[in-house]
């Protein structure tokens, strides 16, 4: 493992540490983020700030790490399972797209791209805490989709199907805004990004003439 991770430690101040660096992180993003207000709002010292986190990055992807994890799991776990097929992934859809739109999954994917090489073990933790936890609880919303009759994926095809959901849900606006070519992504186009990325799958895996 990355000799980065392995710094990581847990104490007693741990998660006072990441509930203020996940504060200013939200406020000011990964650059306007001082080590002085990070440690102003968590409420310990620098020393004990650095005895948790040698450095801002590592904090940085780990409250990322966190939040991601925490959110990947409630796109899909908090929906009511007695709405009709199409409104679960509707609502799905959605979710997995408020999550990845969020300031600091934005600031989350720029920094993985750019530090991928350099630190690989966190590029993949956050891979395994995010779009691979996602894809795992959208194969668990398939399982009662398909024991419902409205949907008819093969086994071997299913966790290409998942992928292709998150896929076609992000289409045309993810890249631009990772890319800084857009600002944010308003409700009403995740909205219709989500319907449509519904009818497409549908269409291919939709039991109904």
């Amino acid at each position: 493992m990355d000799a980065s991770v392995e710094k990581i430690r847990k104490g007693r101040k741990y998660e006072q540490v990441i509930d203020g660096a996940r504060d200013v992180f939200l406020r000011d993003g990964f650059d306007g983020a001082s080590v002085d207000d990070i440690a102003r709002a968590a409420g310990v010292s620098k020393a004990t700030l650095y005895s948790y986190f040698p450095d801002k990055q590592l904090l940085f992807m780990e409250v990322a790490r966190l939040q991601c994890q925490d959110q990947a799991d409630e796109a899909v776990t908090h929906l009511d399972r007695s709405l009709d097929s199409e409104t679960l992934l509707r609502m799905a859809g959605k979710s997995f797209l408020d999550i990845i739109f969020s300031p600091m999954a934005i600031e989350n994917f720029r920094l993985c791209l750019a530090e991928a090489e350099r630190f690989p073990a966190l590029a993949e933790e956050f891979w395994r805490c995010g779009p691979l936890r996602f894809k795992n609880a959208m194969l668990g919303l398939f399982d009662l989709i398909i024991a419902r009759g409205d949907i008819a994926i093969p086994e071997e095809d299913r966790e290409r199907a998942a992928y292709q959901f998150g896929e076609l849900c992000k289409s045309g606006l993810h890249m631009q805004r990772l890319f800084n070519i857009r600002g944010p992504v308003t409700d009403a186009e995740k909205l219709r990004n989500v319907e449509e990325a519904v009818r497409i799958f549908m269409a291919r895996y939709g039991t109904s003439e």
